[in-house]
């Protein structure tokens, strides 16, 4: 019998023009303390970016998802956070922010396999 561990996750929005507040989940951040575990899975579809925003910078966008997967990583690639353990790091990619990739609201589950529950939740919410 395995143990199962409670888990959080989070969506990365998308939100090309935020004045507009229309969004579309690009990603899953998920982070289980017991395990010291963060990790992100993101998933850009271009064509639902450029639907929203024509002039959307691809680019940019892909950039910044990129960016949080090297925080969740860690090490000296993530900058500053780097040194920061799983869920410090966990709360700073949660925090609230008014750029073109946002965070959801955090949601909570159990689990026995966190890399496998971010990969669900990838196929489940993102894909």
């Amino acid at each position: 019998m395995s143990t199962k561990d409670v888990y959080e996750y989070a969506l990365l929005r998308v939100v090309p023009r935020v004045e507009r507040g229309e969004c579309f989940n690009a990603g899953v951040l998920v982070y289980c303390r017991a395990r010291s575990y963060v990790s992100a899975r993101t998933h850009l579809d271009e064509a639902k970016l450029r639907i929203l925003d024509p002039r959307a910078d691809v680019l940019g966008v892909r950039a910044a998802l990129h960016a949080v997967e090297s925080v969740c990583r860690g090490g000296d690639a993530a900058g500053q956070a780097g040194g920061d353990d799983a869920g410090r790091r966990f709360r700073w990619l949660i925090a609230p922010r008014s750029t073109v990739v946002q965070p959801g609201p955090v949601h909570t589950g159990l689990t026995d396999d966190p890399g496998a529950e971010a990969e669900r939740l990838l196929d489940l919410l993102v894909r």
